[in-house]
């Protein structure tokens, strides 16, 4: 495998249910911190490590998100005529020219690993990312796919984002063993899926950022169903890592869990305080709330 990454997945079929009732006509994909959606944090993370396809696998229900990639003729007529050139500007940049958007349906919710599946036709014979917009990673420096995408044009070799978890949360996330590591990266010798503490290899645990062969899609292919009864991306990982090597990359950034509701309100809260126009107010915000 080698070259540098030019196309990323990205997974947004799931229904978001721990956000109802808001999910029920606003995808998670498009919840906001401050004024811009989740989405649009990965593709620009996307963007900035080199990709110029976007994949985006979907169900039949959920519209919003390609709609927020269109273009709104409509509402650009509006602001140009309002003068709002900076507004205008805003919509007309979602997507920088180059770089195209591809929406691919999956037609059943069968796990993370058939969502990947579903763009084996677009990906093709090269290697590519996968980025869960969930995980909002947050950096003043290169972004974790950019890091990840520069390891994995040096060394040729799968790359997967992994940070250290409590112990006890083991049975929450993809839990791999390393051999040792050299600076931010190490050799995976074994990846289990949401095992039990007292099963888990390791507390280093897989963060929704990957760097994939494309020999992945073969092994999904013929991957039963696993934890949850589902296709697990986990487990065609397991066996690819018997022929090829795959790194596991301790990024540099913060990442914050957005399918969760406190770590939707912490990106939220860091953003605000990234902010050059809110972060003072915020201060204050918060110091009066933090007060009573």
């Amino acid at each position: 495998m080698s070259g540098r990454i030019k196309k990323a997945v990205f997974p947004v079929a799931g229904l978001g249910t721990r956000f109802l009732p808001a999910t029920k006509t606003v995808p998670k994909e498009m919840l906001p911190i401050i004024d811009r959606p989740l989405i649009q944090y990965a593709v620009d993370e996307a963007i900035e490590a080199g990709c110029d396809t976007l994949v985006f696998i979907t169900n039949r229900y959920k519209h919003a998100v390609a709609d927020y990639f269109d273009k709104a003729y409509e509402l650009e007529q509006k602001l140009e005529r309002a003068g709002k050139q900076e507004q205008l500007e805003l919509i007309r940049h979602v997507l920088p020219k180059g770089v195209r958007a591809v929406f691919v349906t999956q037609t059943e919710a069968l796990g993370l690993g058939h969502a990947v599946l579903c763009a084996k036709a677009i990906i093709g014979d090269e290697p590519f990312a996968v980025l869960l917009p969930d995980d909002l990673i947050w950096n003043r420096g290169e972004g974790a796919l950019k890091q990840m995408a520069d390891l994995n044009q040096a060394t040729g070799a799968s790359v997967i984002a992994v940070e250290d978890v409590p112990h006890d949360k083991t049975g929450s996330y993809g839990i791999v063993a390393t051999e040792t590591f050299d600076g931010r990266h190490g050799r995976i010798s074994q990846i289990v899926e949401k095992p039990k503490p007292e099963e888990a290899p390791s507390d280093l645990a897989v963060v929704g950022r990957y760097v994939l062969s494309p020999k992945i899609f073969e092994l999904l292919e013929h991957t039963a169903t696993g934890a949850g009864g589902e296709i697990q991306l986990t487990d065609a990982i397991a066996q690819l890592l018997k022929s090829e090597p795959v790194n596991a990359y301790r990024f540099e950034g913060t990442r914050f869990d957005c399918g969760t509701h406190l770590g939707l309100v912490e990106a939220t809260i860091r953003f605000a305080l990234e902010n050059e126009k809110l972060a003072q107010p915020a201060r204050e915000i918060m110091k009066k709330m933090l007060a009573e």
